[in-house]
Order: structure tokens, then sequence, then C-alpha cells
């Protein structure tokens, strides 16, 4: 038995060794594992669905090319790219530099900038924090050098107005032909919101489009780009169908979302906000990502809109992904599952749990506050570049915690168990550190990881094989979400910054934990062909 393991081990070694020698980055290209999005079936979409669906497309293929200026600039680098795994890896991470580690890859490009394309590279934080333009706050303005030297707010509407102006044209021609009032109504205001960088009417309008088997969510949303400052927001498109059966199932019990907010532990002014009453869920399959959404991890459910004021009028709507949620699960965690797990905790891992999970993430990105309770300002511009990591660890940790008492409340567990539910958990966030601390994502599951070894919720044995407590699991994980439901509250930016220096630091059992899974062949994540 030795001798196979060996001979085996021998036979993995000199399979790589040749894959090296063919090109560096053939490993890389390989952690991103190829999904096909089928063409949809449209038997249900009328003539002048197909067309407006596809004007979607257009738009969102513009915003492809408006994300590749807006992130690195000349996408014309991959034409001096001669190897082919290469540049394909420049085009899964839209640019010279590993979404993974922030480090380039590409002769003669230095590592990835903090501040990404979004500021001068010369500009410091202090300098940001003395420039007196009001603008510089906006999520949707650039920071760049005068002629004499000075920072100017240059508005995204005016940078990139060719692109703007040609995607306004793919949609004021799909709200020419819809027979949708609301869809009408939607891409209109989502047209003069590109023009103005005032998104607030096109997302209250995009909330009133609930009848549509379609949708297009596009424009500037995640700031995840901007690890400086954490302010401004990169371009992004989703193209989608949406699944009537799933839909009304999920929405029975997130419609019940003041509930969950009380169920969340800790101080109750830290838990204060409401979401507007008209929240609501979709799942839907996605048909095309753009900017963004495709660039390196690829994300399995939406929750918006960001702008406080909007989420607490009218709420949030939470789109799951199911093909994609579908694909990351058979794709990867159900295979990492049985790497990680002792063979005892194997049956737990559940598709039906994975996506729970995920669904609940999402309704908890919209609970918490938004504002600090002790006048600091908004949680976003208290926490700085801290936010984004603090707002991922409370989605996912909040997240499961959450379908861990709708497991009290309801009987649901013919469908899935707590256990089920727990173990899933983990083994996507053990599978997700490999995202590695380049990210926003990728510190916060490391951080929930460190926290929860030190809480005594797993042991990791010499095979590498995990055991799970489950109980002091969710001990643990009510602590962690109370905990970060005061740092948000109160703005606690310099107990963020000691927390995610102590806890977001990859361990040896990280590394082990790489290599076992990389050795297997499980990615890290996905990446898409479109038919």
């Amino acid at each position: 038995m030795k001798k196979s393991i060996v001979l085996a081990a021998l036979v993995l070694c000199l399979a790589v060794s040749c894959e090296d020698k063919k090109s560096p980055y053939a490993r890389s290209v390989e952690e991103y594992a190829v999904v096909t999005i089928p063409a949809p079936d449209l038997s249900g979409i009328t003539e002048n669905g197909k067309e407006v669906l596809n004007l979607y497309r257009f738009a969102a293929k513009e915003i492809d090319a408006l994300y590749w200026e807006q992130y690195f600039g000349d996408k014309t680098l991959l034409d001096t790219i001669s190897d082919p795994y290469q540049k394909t890896f420049a085009q899964i991470n839209y640019g010279p530099w590993d979404r993974f580690t922030g480090k380039s890859f590409v002769a003669g490009y230095d590592d990835c900038l903090p501040g990404a394309g979004f500021y001068p590279a010369d500009m410091s934080v202090e300098q940001f924090n003395a420039w007196t333009d009001p603008d510089k706050n906006s999520p949707y303005t650039l920071v760049r050098r005068a002629a004499d030297g000075s920072l100017e707010a240059v508005w995204y509407h005016d940078a990139y107005k060719e692109h703007i102006d040609k995607i306004a044209s793919y949609l004021t021609a799909a709200a020419d032909i819809t027979i949708k009032p609301s869809v009408k109504d939607y891409l209109l205001k989502k047209i003069e919101a590109l023009r103005t960088d005032d998104y607030y009417a096109s997302e209250i309008a995009w909330l009133d489009m609930d009848d549509s088997k379609m949708d297009l969510v596009i424009g500037p949303d995640e700031a995840a780009d901007d690890q400086l400052l954490g302010i401004k927001r990169s371009y992004e498109a989703f193209v989608l169908l949406k699944n009537a059966a799933r839909t009304e199932e999920l929405t029975r019990f997130v419609s019940r979302i003041g509930e969950f907010q009380q169920d969340l532990p800790g101080d109750p002014a830290y838990k204060q906000f409401q979401p507007g009453a008209g929240s609501n869920i979709f799942s839907c399959d996605a048909l095309y990502y753009a900017g963004k959404a495709n660039a390196g991890v690829k994300v399995i459910a939406l929750n918006l809109p960001f702008d406080p004021r909007v989420q607490e009028e009218r709420g949030t709507r939470t789109i799951l992904l199911e093909n994609i949620i579908r694909a990351k699960y058979n794709s990867i965690v159900s295979l990492a599952g049985e790497v990680l797990l002792e063979p005892d905790e194997e049956v737990h891992p559940s598709s039906d749990a994975f996506f729970w999970n995920i669904a609940f993430r999402e309704v908890a990105h919209g609970l918490g506050v938004k504002e600090t309770v002790n006048g600091k300002g908004s949680v976003e511009s208290a926490l700085g570049n801290m936010a984004q990591t603090f707002e991922e660890m409370k989605a996912n940790v909040a997240g499961v915690l959450l379908v861990c008492k709708l497991q009290d409340h309801y009987d649901i567990h013919h469908i899935f168990t707590k256990e089920d539910a727990l173990a899933t958990f983990f083994v996507s966030l053990v599978r997700s550190e490999r995202f590695g601390e380049g990210s926003a994502l990728g510190r916060a599951n490391i951080a929930i990881y460190n926290y929860l070894q030190h809480s005594g919720a797993f042991s990791r044995k010499p095979s590498g094989k995990y055991s799970l407590d489950y109980n002091k699991m969710e001990s643990a994980l009510s602590d962690l979400t109370a905990l970060i439901l005061k740092t948000q509250a109160t703005g606690d930016y310099q107990f963020a910054s000691e927390f995610e220096k102590t806890y977001s630091k990859r361990s040896e059992d990280y590394a082990a934990d790489r290599l076992n899974l990389g050795l297997e062949g499980i990615p890290a994540d996905i990446r898409f062909e479109f038919e």
C-alpha cells in the first residue's frame, strides 16, 4: 500500500514537473475550473424579450471594456503576452496582478497598489485626508493629479464618457422595445444615473421592477478593489433569468427579515437598522458576467443596492445565482469536503445547505447598522479600508448563524440539518482561504478560520483531516457576530485594524490545506465559457 502511495506521488510530481516546464502559469490557470454557461432556455420569453436580452448582453460587454480601463488601463497588454497560459491568467485577473496575492506576474509591472487605478500612485492617505474637495468622498470619482501637481476629482461619467455613451445607446434601444413599463422606467433611470453618477432614482426603479423574467444589474457597485480607502466602486454587470419556483420557496422564509434581525446576538443598539419592507429575494440563473463580477473569484449572490437611504426606505433585493452556486458546489465544495473532513463528518456537506448558507449570507449584508451609533458617520467611512473585510466577515458568520436559527424556528430538517449547514460552511471557509490576503474576502475567511480555531471549534488531525465540534462552532460564530456588529456600530477603526492584523494571517495549517487540495486537483474557484 505504501509503495502504491509513493508511486502515485512520484507520478504526480512528474506530471506537475512536466506541466511547469510547459508553462509556469499552467497551475495558476488550472486553479480556476472551467464552467460552461449554456445558452438559456428562452421558451417562456417573447421574441421582443429575447431582443431586450441581447441588448442587455451588449451593454454588459461594454461594461467589461470599461472595467479593464478602470482597474488596469490599456487592455492591449494581452497582445504583448506570448505564453497562452500567462495570457489566460491575465484575462482571469483583468490585468497583470494575481487577485489572490496582488503580486505582478507580468514583467515590467510592479505589484498592484492598494488603491488600484482610483488614486495617483504617489498619493498618501494623509494627503487625501488633508484635501478639502468634498467630491473626493464620492464612490463615483477618480482622484488625479492636476497640471500643478495638486489633487483633483474626476467624475466617472466624465472619465468614461465614451463607454457610457455606448452603454446608454444599448439601454435606450432596450427601453424603446420592452413591453414592460417597469423595465422601461428602470432602464431610462439607469441611463440617467450612468450619465450623472446619481444612482438613487435608478435603484428605487430597480426594486420596483419585480415583474420581469429577466434582470440586468449594471453600474459601479462593489468597492472591493479600493483597498486603500474602501470608497471607490468598480463597474460590473450581470445578465440574469429568474427562477420562479425557487424564488417562491425562498420568499416564505426571507420575508420575515425583521425577526432574523432580532435573532442576531449582542447589544440591541448594534442591530437596530430596519431594512425597508420592500426587501425581496430572487433565485436566478446567470447568463453573463462582466467587469468586476467576472474578475478573479466569482460571486454567487448579490444583495443590492448599497445606498443606505434606499435600504432604509425600500429595503434590498437579494439575488441568488443558482446555476453558479450549483457549479461551485459540484466543482469545488463537495470535492473539498472529501479531502478535508474526517469520514464521519463527510456525510454533512450538502448542496441544499450550501444554497441556504449563501441565501442568508446575502440577507445578513442588510442587517446590523449602516450608521455608527456614536456620531462617527457611516460604518463604511468610519472603518475605511477595514470596512470591506468586516462586512465580509459579518455576512459570512451572521449568515450561517441565521441558518442555524432557522433550524431552531422551523422544521426544515428534512432538507438539511444544523450540522449540515455548519459542516458545509466550514468546508467552504477552508477552500476560500485560498483567496489569500490580497482581497477583503480572503482576509475575512482567514480571520474567521483563525477565530474558530482559537475557540476550539475544530481540531486538525495529523492526517490533515478535520473533526468539528458543532456546539463550540455555533457558540464561536455567535460571539464573533456580536464582536463584528459592535465594531461596525461604534466605528472602532483601531480595534478593527488590530483584529485584522491578529487574525488575518495564514497559518501552517492553511499552507498544508492548500497543498492537499492542490494535490487532489481541487480548484480554488471557477471561470466561465459562455455559449
